[in-house]
């Protein structure tokens, strides 16, 4: 079985989202895991990499499963986060993805090029918004 993790970044209303050429795709940020390296570790590297955002995890995985197509089962386990700061400019690393943006939520619920990750986004983003009106209230 193949394993990934990625991150759902919230921030003032807006997803976090990658444009990948080598697909022609835009999917939340993912890759995978580095020998040794913990699910959270990896979901908070690759975020970094591909972003240019540092984060922190906010949630407990959000889990898909889907066949890539060489027919070999994946599982991706996607973590809500929120930006420790946000940059001015969004840049992840060029070999990977050649822009990165914020999308209003409903845009990326609604458009990203995947099922799986539009099921993981709308989660994922429903948690951390609860989470914040009940921090606030």
């Amino acid at each position: 079985m193949d394993r990934a993790a990625g991150g759902v970044v919230c921030h003032d209303g807006a997803v976090l989202v990658v444009h990948r050429p080598r697909y022609d795709d835009w999917s939340l940020p993912k890759g995978h895991l580095n020998r040794g390296e913990s699910w959270e570790e990896a979901a908070l590297r690759e975020v970094r990499e591909e972003t240019g955002v540092r984060c922190a995890i906010t949630s407990a995985p959000y889990p898909v499963s889907y066949l890539i197509a060489s027919g070999v089962p994946k599982l991706v386990l996607f973590y809500a986060m929120a930006p420790t700061k946000v940059p001015k400019r969004l840049a992840g690393d060029p070999s990977e993805v050649d822009e990165v943006a914020w999308w209003d939520i409903a845009d990326a619920v609604r458009a990203l090029s995947y099922e799986t990750e539009r099921e993981a986004c709308a989660a994922l983003t429903i948690s951390h918004l609860r989470r914040r009106s009940s921090a606030a209230g």
